[in-house]
């Protein structure tokens, strides 16, 4: 089962019951550091455009939009996040549409923590067990986007954490030019990001790591050619 704080897993949190939201968010602290909050799936779908989790956990009758919904606009884009549904349905239209979800579990309410535990646990395995967290960037380096090294002839290179989340971003977009406004929300997070410290960054990073994989678009951001 879960035995350490998983430092590394962002965990997205969906319930519009506020007693239910923070008794869940206490129970999900045991176990993670990174855990997003939404009480409607509209707030949900702006964290995971900012944090990217690795796994969901959602209600499905909320309102705005329900939960099925809202996962069904997640695996439009992306079939690799973990996703696991609360709820207190449990009839058959429900699970015959979930099932189509790709979903690491279904649980009705009440949940036992031992059940929600089993299921964070799956999905904590799941995503250790990926071999698409290991990029390989040239013949002789890789980053694991998992334990977030960077690693170069078998030895692990100390990143900043603004370098190891800058990284992080390029290769999880690895197909096109990341935004300058997307760059500062994922990295900067809540903090103003200037010209100058992006520049600082990408100079630094591109020390550490093989030589031209990182490029720039002017007035349209950057990419990596992984």
């Amino acid at each position: 089962m879960l035995k350490n704080i998983n430092k590394n897993i962002k965990i997205l949190y969906v319930e519009d019951d506020e007693i239910a939201r923070e008794n869940g968010v206490e129970f999900l602290e045991n176990f993670f550091e990174q855990i997003y909050a939404a009480n409607d799936a509209i707030v949900a779908l702006q964290l995971y455009e900012k944090y990217q989790p690795d796994i969901i956990i959602t209600d499905i009758q909320m309102p705005k939009l329900n939960g099925l919904e809202f996962v069904k606009r997640i695996r439009q884009k992306d079939k690799k996040t973990q996703i696991i549904i609360i709820t207190a349905f449990c009839d058959k239209e429900y699970l015959l549409k979930a099932i189509e979800l790709q979903l690491v579990k279904y649980l009705v309410k009440p949940v036992k923590e031992k059940e929600f535990e089993e299921a964070l646990f799956l999905c904590v395995n799941s995503l250790q067990e990926d071999n698409s967290n290991i990029v390989k960037l040239d013949e002789n380096s890789y980053f694991d986007t998992f334990n977030k090294n960077l690693v170069i002839k078998d030895e692990i290179i100390k990143l900043r954490a603004k370098e190891i989340l800058f990284l992080e971003l390029l290769i999880k977009n690895k197909n096109r030019y990341v935004s300058y406004e997307e760059i500062e929300n994922y990295v900067w997070v809540d903090s103003v990001m200037t010209k100058d410290a992006l520049k600082t960054l990408v100079k630094n990073l591109k020390t550490k790591i093989p030589k031209d994989l990182i490029m720039n678009l002017t007035n349209s951001g950057y990419k990596i050619d992984v």
